[in-house]
């Protein structure tokens, strides 16, 4: 499950926070980000699509760590994906192990179901959506020590800003996101979740997931003021857009079990101006 960091140029259902192919986005660089969406993408359509067994997901995840690994040996693949991938990987230098990070997160999405605690959810976070900021930021030639832990503030937010979008998607799917420990200290049990049922308990835990991500999410903003010209503005964009969408479940009174926050055309314009204050 990684439709959270490729953004606004994918369908909904795929990576929805990634610039791929964003007009924002150096010509220079659009064919490296291609690349690295469709191995994401591929990836995560093996954990997540069709009907296969979980032991084939999990093999097909393995078989793309051993293309990875043969780029890493300097040895070429037969795979046209994974050409294109180690010529990009080459040129721009890219640490490897953030794309092993990828395939592990998506790994676990076939065999763990459930999070415990907001350390856990981070964890994933730090796998599922941390290496995208950090494969951008190294593509930008941007990567510094302060940087890279403004990206990862940004990306764990967002991802976490999808899993509140998503509650009952994820649900339906076998999977909750959520922090046990905090579902349970807010009196909201996997029952309401099924029934879709949206009472003063819901509410609650989800203002407080909502206002800790948001934070998290400003924490990162500098970086949107760092990282200039269109690449600054694309990221004051993404900043900006997580910022909306927790405004949108805000806005349904945090009804997302019916209704799936998303942005629409008319949010744009707001985005845009919301990038003037993001510093």
């Amino acid at each position: 499950m990684y439709n959270r960091l490729f953004p606004h140029r994918v369908p909904i259902d795929h990576y929805e926070n990634f610039p791929v192919a964003s007009v924002l986005l150096p010509a220079r660089l659009r064919k490296p980000v291609e690349v690295i969406y469709r191995f994401a993408r591929s990836a995560d359509d093996f954990a997540d699509e069709g009907e296969r067994p979980d032991q084939e997901r999990l093999m097909l995840l393995a078989s793309y760590g051993d293309e990875l690994r043969m780029i890493e040996r300097g040895e070429r693949s037969r795979v046209p994906l994974f050409q294109e991938l180690g010529a990009v990987i080459k040129q721009h230098q890219l640490p490897v192990q953030l794309l092993h990070d990828l395939l592990s997160a998506f790994a676990q999405d076939v065999s763990k179901k459930r999070y415990a605690d907001y350390s856990e959810v981070l964890d994933y976070s730090r796998r599922s959506a941390n290496p995208v900021g950090r494969l951008l930021l190294a593509l930008y030639d941007a990567a510094t020590p302060q940087n890279l832990r403004y990206s990862d503030n940004i990306c764990s937010a967002l991802q976490i800003i999808n899993f509140l979008q998503d509650v009952a998607i994820d649900h339906a799917n076998g999977r909750i996101y959520l922090p046990q420990d905090e579902l349970a200290r807010f009196g909201v049990t996997e029952e309401l979740i099924a029934a879709r049922k949206v009472n003063d308990a819901w509410r609650s835990f989800m203002t407080f997931q909502s206002n800790r991500t948001r934070r998290l999410l400003l924490d990162g903003a500098p970086l949107g003021g760092i990282l200039k010209g269109r690449i600054g503005l694309e990221m004051r964009m993404i900043i900006a857009g997580g910022d909306r969408i927790l405004s949108k479940i805000a806005g349904v009174r945090y009804n997302v079990l019916r209704h799936r926050p998303v942005l629409r055309a008319w949010d744009w314009p707001l985005m845009l101006l919301r990038t003037l204050s993001i510093r």
